[in-house]
């Protein structure tokens, strides 16, 4: 069945034609994202939701969203999106943040000019027939300090831009290091000396806990007399009401912003101020940006849907659609691994430990641990999945660790995971064959070599005679046909386990007629998703 998209928002008519090609139903319903109720009621029926800004989605309506698998946001902002409760839902969220990166940084530009040259005011003061040369007068850019925060995408195509126009650069970004910013032809800075130097203040970060109100009363007091700040990043990076204060009193000499904490700005501190320049949030308002964040979203959330290709993922690791052709038989391994500990783990699960060797330590790991947390805590929470499960192990307190090494045995690569508890440590390693197919090759630190099924039988004994007979006896005589038997054992006389692929499901009354033998220490019928 034909996966389903719905387009709330209004989008590209040929995004919505890229869905059609690509074999997934979609409707197209542009003004459904305002109606949240009805969103609410309709969501139920689709894998994928396509949106722009209009459509929030809410806690509320991901509730109602029992086959949701992906929400593709047209654009970079996704403050519109519960990306929380999305990834305890399982859903992925996505967003495009190269294909209006270019429009973005040159807005920024336009209303450094704007602000810089006061056009705005002298474009109403011309139409309205004065002529007030000597009342706009302005400033050069050529030679100023322009304090650029955030250096990322669209702050790195300001500095560009910046430096074309012979400004002297600095930028503050912790991510920002010494030889990309020798690179990039900026200073690299702390955000108090870019404060105290710049000329000009250009925000380009996203709104996060450690960026909301970065320009706040205290910073913005510590800024250079004559200073002009320009925001077209989002609203709650400045206190709004403190910058108009600082406007009035003339410490600012003025300012542009494109986006507010509030939006719809209806109402805002720094309207009807001298030399403010506002526009209404216009940054990815070019023709060729908005079909570019169409087309893109459209082009992603299909490559996901129908290959499982993840890209510009904000709650899970990104995978290209070549690796997911690798990365598939190797993800699955993961989630089996995974599963196998969760169905044998019946305490609290501390720290999860995963160890990479060999070819698969040079995959995309982030998305591999994924698959081996949602395949351990599927047991508890049967809904999660690969986007939900890491937040549930965080919520849990669950420490997660990886290690990967060179080639280091008789395998090209394999996965072994260890989960600890308060009563032990449990391990359980795995490779993929040649053929594409998982196979277990070790738990406990017993070498075995099991092919992996949908209903399977695990057992721990005493390396003693008649276990084979005893397993393969009992399943006959109640009409369990065995598909596959691995056994294995850690020293002569020792601990031994045997796992069994079997058609069905073993049934209590045959298990029990095993443990009735006395011959077996642990007796645990195990359930995988091979499909």
């Amino acid at each position: 069945m034909a996966p389903k998209v719905l387009v709330s928002d209004k989008l590209s008519p040929t995004a919505v034609q890229i869905f059609r090609d690509r074999g997934i139903e979609v409707d197209f319903e542009p003004d459904l994202g305002k109606d949240k109720d009805k969103l609410a009621e309709v969501i139920g029926k689709y894998d994928g939701l396509a949106i722009r800004s209009a459509t929030k989605v809410t806690e509320t309506i991901l509730r109602n969203a029992d086959n949701l698998k992906v929400v593709g946001r047209a654009g970079i902002g996704t403050d519109n999106v519960d990306k929380e409760a999305a990834s305890k839902k399982g859903v992925i969220v996505m967003n495009t943040p190269f294909g209006n990166m270019i429009t973005t940084a040159e807005h920024a530009i336009a209303m450094m000019f704007a602000v810089a040259r006061q056009i705005p005011e002298a474009s109403v003061s011309t139409h309205a027939g004065k002529w007030e040369k000597s009342k706009f007068m302005g400033v050069e850019l050529t030679g100023k300090t322009l304090g650029v925060i955030g250096a990322g995408n669209i702050g790195g195509i300001v500095c560009d831009r910046a430096r074309g126009l012979k400004m002297k650069v600095i930028a503050y970004d912790p991510f920002l290091g010494e030889e990309k910013a020798e690179k990039m032809g900026v200073e690299k800075v702390d955000l108090d000396d870019l404060l105290a130097r710049a000329d000009f203040i250009t925000l380009h970060v996203p709104l996060t806990d450690q960026t909301r109100n970065i320009l706040s009363r205290e910073n913005l007091a510590k800024t250079k007399k004559g200073v002009r700040v320009i925001n077209c990043a989002r609203g709650g990076l400045v206190d709004e009401e403190a910058l108009a204060e600082l406007l009035k009193s003339g410490h600012v000499a003025g300012a542009a912003f494109d986006v507010f904490a509030k939006e719809p700005a209806t109402e805002n501190a720094l309207f009807g101020l001298p030399n403010v320049v506002c526009t209404p949030h216009l940054g990815a308002a070019t023709t060729e940006a908005q079909e570019n964040v169409a087309l893109q979203v459209a082009e992603q959330m299909s490559d996901y849907l129908l290959t499982g290709a993840v890209t510009n993922a904000l709650n899970m690791p990104s995978v290209t659609a070549e690796e997911a052709k690798i990365m598939g038989p190797w993800v699955k391994l993961s989630g089996h691994l995974g599963a196998f500990i969760g169905q044998m783990t019946d305490e609290p699960i501390k720290a999860i430990n995963i160890l990479y060797d060999g070819t698969v330590a040079a995959m995309n790991l982030e998305a591999l641990n994924c698959a081996a947390v949602a395949g351990i805590m599927k047991k508890a929470n049967p809904d999660v999945n690969m986007v939900s499960a890491p937040v549930i192990a965080k919520e849990r307190g669950i420490k997660i660790s990886t290690t990967n090494q060179d080639k280091s045995g008789a395998f090209d690569g394999y996965i072994k995971v260890t989960v600890v508890t308060e009563k032990r440590e449990r391990s359980i390693a795995g490779t993929v064959f040649s053929d594409g197919k998982p196979r277990f090759i070790q738990i406990k630190g017993i070498n075995i070599d099991a092919e992996v099924g949908a209903h399977m039988l695990y057992t721990t004994n005493e390396d003693v005679p008649g276990i084979i007979g005893t397993l393969g006896q009992t399943m006959g005589e109640n009409g369990v046909n065995i598909a596959n038997f691995t056994l294995g054992r850690a020293d002569k006389g020792g601990e031994a386990i045997a796992l069994l692929y079997v058609d069905n499901e073993v049934p209590a009354p045959v298990r029990e007629k095993l443990a009735a033998t006395g011959m077996f220490r642990q007796i645990k019928p195990l359930e995988f998703d091979v499909a």
